[in-house]
């Protein structure tokens, strides 16, 4: 029997879960255009707690999101997920940003022979991954420049193309096949499937190690002048 605490901050979207046993107990999220991470994640912890009446010194790990997404939110989820795990003493996974998406789109959306999850990034550009629907890795993460040859080699497959990447990609990619979905994001709610594997199969992270999975160089934007 486990218990762990889930944590999402990646992107716009603040996830925490309380997972026992493979099942979600409890959940808490609000998704921000502003990024209120920093005065929610904690928040979010101590509800959950709260709802399930489960003492924080009764959970056995901590899985986090590491990316990529979001900067600011990827380090202020990993650092909380660090503290913790390391005042307890307890081990802590992760998991990535377009695998959780994968994890919440092939349960919602069954059916489909390729998933493709995107997260936004800049212009006309993804962080994403491809996914047989089984959950076999058939794209490694990268950050791809969408144009109308972009995935043309699964023209002919049904395939499901989602996260708040793929509104880009409607008007672009010249997919028959293909279904849309813009509204779902990284969540808490896709990590129960996964963490579960890793707690069996030992796949922990090195707590004084481990950092997110930024995929590209943090770029600082100018300073407004002031008037």
């Amino acid at each position: 029997m486990s218990i762990v605490l889930a944590i999402e901050s990646a992107t716009k979207n603040c996830s925490v879960a309380l997972i026992k046993d493979g099942e979600i107990i409890a959940l808490q999220e609000e998704y921000n255009d502003s990024f209120s991470h920093a005065e929610k994640l904690t928040v979010f912890i101590e509800t959950v707690f709260k709802q399930t009446n489960i003492s924080p010194n009764k959970i056995d790990a901590v899985i986090v999101d590491k990316g990529p997404g979001s900067y600011t939110g990827l380090r202020i989820g990993v650092s909380t997920a660090k503290g913790i795990t390391y005042g307890l003493s307890i081990p802590l996974y992760s998991i990535g940003s377009l695998e959780t998406l994968y994890w919440q789109a092939v349960k919602l959306y069954p059916g489909y022979e390729y998933y493709i999850p995107m997260i936004d990034a800049r212009r006309m550009e993804v962080y994403t991954q491809v996914f047989d629907s089984k959950g076999k890795v058939i794209e490694e993460v990268n950050a791809k420049i969408i144009d109308a040859s972009s995935f043309n080699q699964y023209e002919n497959n049904k395939v499901l193309i989602f996260g708040d990447g793929a509104e880009k990609c409607q008007t672009t990619l010249p997919l028959n096949n293909a279904f849309y979905i813009t509204d779902l994001h990284p969540s808490s709610q896709g990590m129960n499937v996964v963490v579960e594997n890793k707690i069996k199969k030992n796949e922990f992270e090195d707590n004084a190690y481990f950092e997110p999975y930024y995929l590209k160089d943090f770029i600082a934007g100018k300073p407004k002048k002031l008037l």
